[in-house]
């Protein structure tokens, strides 16, 4: 029954997204597992620790809030399912997980930034940007905008939408949400400050772990995308996956990054600043540089596309598994 869980929280979260009134009344889901990350690090992630006992206390608090989302999610599920049919469950999973989901507010952030551009200008292209990248705005100019956009419109397709679809499919709305909690652990402690390097060592090495396969599989879908997209070349797109996503200074971001800028004749990542730090990061992809606006209509065209195609694929998988699910 997963990938009828998967698809409908596709349609779900592409249809509604999360409610503002409901973020205003009572947060969001990721906010809460944010906050329990918060709780956790500040109990413990003392200060004067050595290394070892730094990483054993991260290991710790993550592994404490992984067993209390696992322990709720599965009470939940079954609390629903001794109450309620089969396919009312499925609804209410499929709402649930939705909101794990961020692909709507993903196109919506991304269409931002280029409709800054375009009617405000670079001031007003680098004041959108700044709200989803954590790179100095100050130091981009047009391209660097552009480009900063793009790229994070290929690595959140990656982390925001393929891979809590991927572990939506393999362990249910129990498996997006663990998903969730290390991607966030990820963001908020997997820093190599000093406060962090130690303590946030296990959530930064298991967010790489569960990311591996969507950041490849994401690639496909950027390839298979380009495929139907007039202008894009998905042969580029499998070919910068496969000879630049290894130069990458992550091990994942790469990927969909390559892929993007191989089917759109661009170059991405490069250098960039960092709180004042210059990042010598490896370029993804061998075209353009000079990029504008109108390249960051043509990265959403193909997202959009490449959504599609995750979504048909998985609703098809659902017809042919679920009759057998129902039936078992």
């Amino acid at each position: 029954m997963t990938f009828a869980l998967a698809f409908l929280a596709l349609l779900v979260e592409a249809a509604a997204g999360y409610p503002q009134a409901l973020v205003q009344r009572i947060g969001h889901p990721v906010t809460w597992i944010g906050a329990l990350i918060a709780r956790a690090e500040t109990v413990w992630n003392e200060g004067h620790l050595s290394f070892a006992r730094g990483r054993l206390r991260g290991i710790l608090a993550l592994a404490t809030v992984l067993l209390v989302t696992l322990s709720v999610t599965l009470l939940l599920g079954h609390a629903l399912r001794l109450v309620l049919p089969t396919l009312a469950v499925l609804a209410i999973e499929a709402v649930l997980a939705s909101t794990l989901l961020a692909a709507r507010s993903l196109d919506e952030h991304v269409t931002e930034v280029a409709e800054a551009l375009e009617s405000g200008g670079l001031p007003a292209g680098r004041v959108a940007v700044a709200r989803i990248v954590g790179r100095d705005p100050q130091t981009l100019d047009e391209a660097g905008v552009s480009r900063a956009a793009i790229e994070s419109l290929a690595e959140n397709f990656s982390d925001g939408v393929v891979a809590p679809v991927f572990w939506l499919l393999v362990g249910g709305l129990p498996g997006c949400a663990l998903y969730k909690v290390i991607n966030t652990a990820d963001s908020m402690i997997g820093h190599k400050s000093e406060r962090y390097l130690a303590f946030g060592w296990a959530a930064a090495r298991l967010d790489d772990l569960v990311n591996l396969p969507a950041s490849r599989l994401s690639a496909f879908w950027i390839a298979a995308a380009a495929r139907l997209t007039p202008g894009a070349d998905w042969r580029q797109a499998v070919l910068c996956a496969i000879t630049d996503a290894p130069r990458h200074r992550s091990p994942n971001a790469g990927w969909p990054e390559a892929a993007m800028a191989g089917a759109l004749g661009i170059a991405l990542a490069g250098p960039r600043s960092y709180g004042g730090k210059r990042v010598d990061d490896a370029w993804m992809g061998s075209g353009r540089r000079d990029l504008t606006a109108a390249d960051i209509q043509r990265a959403l065209r193909l997202y959009r596309i490449a959504y599609v195609l995750q979504a048909a694929t998985i609703g098809v998988g659902a017809l042919i598994i679920a009759p057998f699910a129902l039936w078992i």
